[in-house]
């Protein structure tokens, strides 16, 4: 009897040795194309990391398409208990998972490994991944003279035009630039990890991306982490929404006795700034230090666009906003000159990247959507600009156009995990519960007085999504994070 229990001991360790030997393998060796590195944050040590890639067609409806690499970096999992390889999915579009991962959110990529294999993905035409060269166009917006939106719109078509001509000329298939074969190149990077399913991670164009995959192959998928959601007909936001966070952050402005004093009435400030700069634009110098000053006038397109690149996370930026249309109104210009030397406006030339330009375009608006957002840019605080070029070059490349079969969601049952911030100036708590709204496994959690880019804002986040991937129930519906200190 002794002599069986050794004999079992014996077995038992060799088979053990085996999976502790096959776990490492799997952990640590590189798979095809991969290559050892040592992956250097922006701040903190170096780890240890593979970089790989995986040639995929450029457009997968042509039998003859030619092949583009796609990149990444894996960082191995360290837990005991690996599970699925977790996909980082950049916003943008045109974002780099891999710059991505050398920035602030490097701890939360190293925590992450916890749970399986990391990937930081450079999506098709993006970093490090083969990319078309940036179009500058012949177009250009004439920076002395008055000039509406609707000529504006008209150069950006004629631009956008003469790009897709250029990139097909330098041998690209802008047909190929689409949210439905990037979201395929997911699949298929699942397939070179030898893998079943993934997990999507991702952030604002990143969910939008990770929404179609969830469509297109959801047995494939094992459960998705997502922020800042962006439905398949979201990419055109709706002007009201905006107007309903300035809403939202005049209610915070009014917690602060000293704050609602300088801006009893936040709105208001900024339509009378608009109506101003409508009837007298205002003529600036911006100094620029590779030559001479560059000539400006300045003008209420320009106000309503610098406002919709500061809003997605409150902070310095949108205290900076609220006092520049202060000094503004007093007819203080030094404070707008310094930020216009950041370069805002200063070149005339109309430019132009394949990847975000064909991605927008590609998931595009439906009619119905598109008419809500021509009638509510008519008297919405920004107009139609949080979003532009979008939706004024919508069908400017029909082929390119997705049809409202993509932007009209499915049922899914994947496991998702939503974190929305409440001052996000950009995808706002609303239009994000209704992204995932013919999702039936969906955990909403409300971020207080968090912005756009919400993953860092808390140590809580980092302790729902281990739960989440843990498959423990998540019993809280919102994280309060500090109040914004002006």
């Amino acid at each position: 009897m002794r002599q069986l229990k050794q004999i079992a001991i014996i077995v038992l360790s060799i088979m053990y040795s085996y999976v502790w030997a096959n776990n490492q393998i799997h952990k640590s060796a590189p798979i095809q194309n991969e290559v050892n590195i040592n992956f250097q944050p922006t701040h903190g040590n170096p780890v240890k990391a593979y970089q790989g890639y995986l040639n995929v067609q450029e457009n997968r409806s042509d039998p003859l398409s030619r092949l583009i690499k796609i990149r990444y970096v894996r960082f191995p999992a360290t837990g005991t208990k690996q599970g699925p390889p977790i996909i980082y999915l950049s916003g943008g579009p045109g974002g780099s998972g891999i710059a991505t991962a050398k920035g602030k959110r490097f701890p939360l990529f190293m925590a992450m490994r916890e749970f399986g294999d990391v990937i930081a993905l450079d999506q098709r035409g993006t970093g490090e991944s083969d990319k078309a060269p940036k179009c500058i166009s012949s177009e250009e917006l004439n920076l002395t003279q008055a000039i509406s939106v609707e000529s504006i719109t008209q150069r950006y078509r004629k631009a956008a035009t003469e790009c897709f001509a250029f990139w097909r000329k330098k041998g690209f298939d802008v047909t190929g630039y689409t949210t439905v074969q990037n979201a395929l190149d997911i699949d298929a990077l699942r397939k070179h990890l030898g893998a079943k399913r993934v997990v999507l991670w991702g952030i604002s164009y990143g969910s939008h991306l990770a929404l179609t995959a969830a469509q297109l192959f959801a047995d494939k998928i094992d459960k998705m982490i997502l922020a800042s959601a962006e439905g398949l007909d979201q990419t055109v936001k709706l002007p009201f929404q905006t107007d309903r966070y300035f809403e939202r952050v005049q209610k915070m402005i009014d917690q602060s006795p000293n704050l609602k004093s300088a801006y009893p009435d936040l709105t208001a400030l900024m339509n009378k700034v608009h109506a101003q700069l409508d009837a007298n634009p205002i003529k600036v110098s911006i100094p620029n230090q590779k030559g001479a000053p560059v000539d400006l006038l300045f003008q209420k397109h320009h106000m309503q666009w610098l406002a919709a690149m500061t809003i997605a996370d409150p902070g310095q930026y949108l205290m900076l906003l609220m006092q520049l249309y202060k000094m503004i109104e007093v007819g203080n210009t030094q404070m707008l000159t310094q930020v216009l030397q950041r370069g805002m406006f200063s070149d005339p030339r109309i430019k132009f990247e394949l990847m975000p330009l064909a991605m927008d375009v590609a998931s595009g608006i439906t009619k119905q959507r598109l008419s809500t957002v021509k009638e509510q840019a008519k008297t919405a605080l920004l107009g139609n600009l949080l979003n532009f070029p979008m939706p004024q070059l919508v069908n400017i490349y029909p082929d390119l156009d997705l049809g409202d079969t993509f932007r009209t969601p499915q049922k899914s049952n994947v496991p998702l995990l939503l974190f929305s911030g409440t001052l996000d100036g950009r995808t706002y708590p609303d239009s994000q519960r209704q992204a995932v709204q013919h999702h039936s496994n969906v955990s909403q959690i409300l971020v207080e007085n968090a912005g756009h880019n919400l993953f860092m804002s808390s140590p809580k986040v980092e302790e729902i999504i281990a739960q989440f991937m843990k498959n423990q129930p998540i019993d809280v519906q919102k994280i309060e994070v500090e109040e914004l200190s002006f």
